[in-house]
């Protein structure tokens, strides 16, 4: 445990000295309120761009607090996942081509101590990053339509958390046994890309699978109750994310030995 933490604590420095504890929660940010407030000012933006046949008229409707919150979580499940995977992959492949890993497992540490530090503090800044910037979201989705019960507000945001410890493992695991940078953010782009594609097909038949988990917090908000499917998902997500680094663990020691 002494050696996980020491390695732990040289990850979140090393974050420090990248800024990313910065950087990464204001990109969030701005991911999160960005599509919340143009879908808001869509019809002054509408009409102050001009361009319309005089006498048209758009009626758009009023978006739910709830949907308006989706969108955030739309944003960030795309572009937010995107930079947690590349900074993910980066982490490993970075170190195996400088040689750093190599000194570091020289020393009495194992696979488990060098991918678990990773690991914990990838879930540190992003998980962090995502509870900022939902609760931006969550204010400005409050301001201009309307508030969403605090409770499931929260709980929103601790669900939704699951599923960047879910990218971050996914990452992980392929990074264990990839070692070029490329190849790692496109075969785990790949996987999650065919896990929409089934659960676009498939999710009324299979509605807690793992790519619904939005959907399934947007349902939450709109009807004030936690359903199974969204129990099912988030446990899902967590057993399969450990699964994943235990995974990782096995992998990364054959791949170093060889």
């Amino acid at each position: 445990m002494k050696r996980l933490l020491t390695l732990l604590k040289k990850e979140l420095r090393m974050h420090q000295r990248n800024h990313s504890l910065i950087w990464i929660p204001i990109v969030f940010i701005l991911l999160a309120i960005m599509d919340p407030i143009t879908t808001y000012f869509l019809p002054v933006i509408l009409e102050n761009v001009g361009g319309m046949p005089e006498g048209v008229t758009f009626d758009i409707p009023a978006v739910p607090a709830s949907e308006a919150f989706g969108l955030s979580l739309s944003e960030l499940s795309m572009f937010g996942v995107l930079i947690t995977i590349l900074l993910t992959a980066s982490s490993i492949s970075q170190e195996r081509q400088t040689g750093v890993s190599e000194l570091l497992l020289v020393k009495p540490i194992n696979a488990s101590h060098y991918i678990g530090s990773k690991a914990l503090a990838k879930m540190v800044v992003f998980t962090g990053a995502i509870v900022i910037s939902l609760l931006f979201s969550g204010y400005y989705v409050a301001i201009l339509f309307g508030s969403l019960p605090l409770i499931y507000m929260m709980l929103a945001i601790i669900f939704y958390s699951c599923w960047f410890i879910f990218v971050i493992s996914l990452t992980l695991a392929y990074a264990a046994v990839i070692r070029q940078q490329y190849m790692i953010v496109g075969i785990t782009v790949l996987t999650l890309a065919t896990g929409s594609i089934i659960n676009g097909i498939f999710h009324h038949k299979i509605p807690w699978f793992y790519n619904n988990l939005s959907a399934l917090i947007v349902e939450m908000l709109q009807t004030k109750t936690v359903s199974i499917d969204l129990l099912l998902n988030v446990g899902l997500l967590l057993i399969t994310s450990l699964a994943l680094l235990l995974l990782s663990f096995t992998l990364f020691d054959r791949k170093e030995r060889l």
